[in-house]
């Protein structure tokens, strides 16, 4: 194990952590440069994949207006969860600990905790919430989050375990939170259109 402040990291997440920036080191510059501005990216292109995917569902019945509706809200709780869980676990930095790198520009500050990866949160959410509304999307989607995932192990800012947790949560809050949340919204959303529905008076014609 691998002391990084109040989390004892696995002495194989370390390995892998040199391994990667080992061949990031070694790799030419256009690819570091290109992974280490692929997170933001990425980030941005799952955001827009789940725009789509939620667009396409606006034309729908309640239940598919409902998932249009709930979309953005699986991957704010991901990251709120992320949030709270750094600062649960309080793992240092690899780049402070294991090793310094370049790739990433400059380590994140003191107090900037690695366990779980925001960004891997994040995709993870994006992609499984995507998957859920748009399963052509989704396949698309996914690929892409797993790489987001990878360009944080390889810019040297985290571990792999810190990734895969971070994956790992966005997808399990997206796949519950979606369709429980889209439950009590489709049925609101059923209410409100038969509360604008007009009421046939006694001669069958609709009341204004």
């Amino acid at each position: 194990m691998v002391d990084t402040g109040n989390m004892d990291v696995p002495e194989i997440s370390a390995e892998w952590y040199r391994d990667v920036i080992g061949v990031a080191a070694d790799s030419p510059p256009p690819v570091q440069w290109f992974v280490g501005h692929a997170t933001e990216g990425v980030i941005l292109l799952l955001g827009a994949l789940l725009l789509v995917a939620a667009l396409s569902r606006l034309s729908g019945g309640s239940h598919d207006r409902a998932l249009a509706v709930v979309a953005p809200v699986p991957t704010l709780l991901a990251y709120a969860g992320s949030e709270l869980l750094k600062t649960v676990v309080d793992e240092d930095r690899p780049c402070r600990t294991v090793g310094r790198v370049i790739i990433a520009g400059s380590c994140p500050p003191p107090g900037d905790w690695s366990f779980p990866s925001n960004h891997a949160t994040l995709a993870g959410a994006l992609a499984v919430t995507t998957l859920l509304l748009s399963r052509r999307l989704g396949l698309v989607a996914l690929p892409l989050a797993a790489l987001a995932a990878v360009s944080r192990v390889f810019v040297g800012v985290h571990y792999p375990h810190d990734v895969v947790a971070g994956l790992l949560l966005g997808a399990l809050v997206a796949a519950l939170a979606t369709p429980l949340l889209a439950r009590p919204t489709a049925e609101a959303l059923r209410r409100r259109a038969d509360a604008r529905r007009p009421v046939p008076d006694l001669a069958g014609r609709p009341r204004p």
